[in-house]
């Protein structure tokens, strides 16, 4: 039986501190915890969006850069770190965070890709100039995607 002002559907508030207290001490930006049936996943660095539904395939367009024969992505090359909904902009309608031309600086947000209703942001690298952007607003990516390079 949970503990008398613990939440019906989740962990303690004791649990939550405790979870969210590991999160600080290691640096972990994502941590999922699972207690009997109950499961929850911890984000950190996450930006509130609603977004609408996703967009249409992207129509054919020029080719997207080659990884190189070993997988690597190509120099400049910003992949995504996971598999999830790339997002252009912070809100349905707002201007897209970078677009193809702009300067950017070493840890800029560049698009934002949702996974398990947590955004993530996607921060720049390194400082440079947006050359490409190989993703269209609101498509599913996979983990290693190329969404966009730097020259």
């Amino acid at each position: 039986m949970p503990a008398k002002n613990a939440p019906a559907f989740g962990p303690d508030p004791a649990t939550l501190r405790r979870l969210a207290k590991l999160m600080d001490e290691t640096g972990l930006t994502e941590l999922e915890y699972q207690e009997g049936t109950t499961r929850l996943k911890l984000g950190r660095g996450t930006v509130a969006v609603a977004h609408a539904a996703p967009a249409a395939p992207k129509a054919a367009s020029a080719p997207a850069p080659v990884a190189a024969a070993d997988g690597t992505p190509p120099a400049g090359a910003v992949t995504s770190p996971m598999v999830g909904t790339c997002y252009l902009s912070p809100e349905p309608g707002a201007p897209a965070f970078v677009k193809i031309g702009d300067r950017v600086r070493e840890g800029q947000t560049l698009v934002i890709v949702e996974a398990m209703k947590v955004m993530n942001p996607i921060r720049s690298p390194r400082a440079g100039t947006v050359a490409r952007i190989e993703v269209e607003n609101g498509a599913p990516v996979e983990y290693g995607e190329i969404l966009l390079v730097l020259e």
